[in-house]
C-alpha cells in the first residue's frame, strides 16, 4: 500500500469529529468552499483528495467524482454521494483530457510536495473555460505558523503555545504530515502553467484562538485569511 494511503487511514472519524466540534469554523470554511465552486449545476466536477466527503455532503454530488488515497475516507465519501474513481493520489491516476468543468483541491494541496505536475495534469483534464479551484491553509497564515510550530515541536502542548491555541486544534498527526505552501507559490505555478483570470477569496480572518466563536463571512483577497481559495480559469 502506498505510504500516502496509510497516512490518512484510521483518521476518518477523527477528521469529521474535529470539524463537527469546531462547528463555526466549519461553517466559515463551508461558505468559502461554496463561494469558490460557484454555480455547479450541470457541470462535471472532480475532487482531488475528496477525504470523507464532509464538505461535499452540503452540495449536489450528482456529477461529482473523487480521487482519494485513503480507503477509510473514500468509503465514507462514497456513502455521501461521491463517485470515488480511484483510491490513489493525483500523481498516480490517469485523467482524460478535456473532461471536467471544475477540478478542485479542498485542503489536499497541503499534502503534495511538488504541485506543478499535479496542477498541470488537472489543466489538461479541464475543458476549455474550465476552472481549477484551490482551497488551503496558507503556509504564511496564523494557522500555517501554528501547524508548522506544532510539527517542529511534535506537540501542541508546549509553553511556547500557552494561551495561544484554540481549544480543539487540528489533529497534530494530520497537520504534521502536511507539506505547507504559500499562496504566492501556488499563484506562481498557476501563472506559469498558463491559467488566466485568477480570483481570490478568504475566510478565518480572526486569529486561530477566536475562529470558532462565530461563522465568518467570505471576503475577496488572500492576504489575511486562514483559509484561502484561488479560482483559476483555463
Amino acid at each position: 500500500m502506498n505510504a500516502k494511503n496509510v497516512m490518512f487511514d484510521g483518521y476518518a472519524a477523527q477528521y469529521d469529529e474535529w470539524f463537527m466540534k469546531n462547528d463555526n469554523l466549519f461553517a466559515s470554511e463551508l461558505k468559502l468552499f461554496q463561494k469558490a465552486l460557484g454555480n455547479i449545476e450541470g457541470k462535471r466536477l472532480l475532487s482531488v483528495g475528496c477525504g470523507s466527503g464532509l464538505f461535499e455532503s452540503y452540495i449536489d454530488c450528482t456529477n461529482l467524482e473523487g480521487i482519494e488515497p485513503s480507503e477509510d475516507m473514500g468509503k465514507i465519501a462514497q456513502k455521501r454521494g461521491i463517485k470515488v474513481i480511484s483510491y490513489s493520489t493525483i500523481e498516480d491516476v490517469d485523467l482524460a483530457d478535456s473532461t471536467y468543468d471544475i477540478i478542485y483541491f479542498n485542503g489536499s494541496s497541503s499534502y503534495i510536495a511538488d504541485l506543478r505536475p499535479a496542477y498541470d495534469k488537472c489543466k489538461r483534464a479541464l475543458k476549455e473555460g474550465g476552472r481549477l479551484v484551490l482551497l488551503d491553509v496558507p503556509k504564511e497564515s496564523a494557522f500555517g505558523f501554528m501547524y508548522l510550530l506544532g510539527k517542529s515541536l511534535n506537540t501542541y502542548d508546549h509553553e511556547f503555545l500557552d494561551g495561544a491555541m484554540p481549544e480543539l486544534p487540528y489533529p497534530l498527526a494530520l497537520a504534521a504530515s502536511g507539506v505547507w505552501h504559500t499562496t504566492e507559490e501556488k499563484i506562481g505555478i498557476l501563472e506559469n502553467l498558463g491559467f488566466a483570470n485568477l480570483s481570490y477569496y478568504q475566510t478565518l480572518i480572526k486569529n486561530p484562538l477566536y475562529t470558532n466563536e462565530e461563522p465568518e463571512e467570505v471576503l475577496e483577497g488572500y492576504k489575511s485569511g486562514g483559509y484561502v481559495a484561488i479560482v483559476a480559469e483555463c
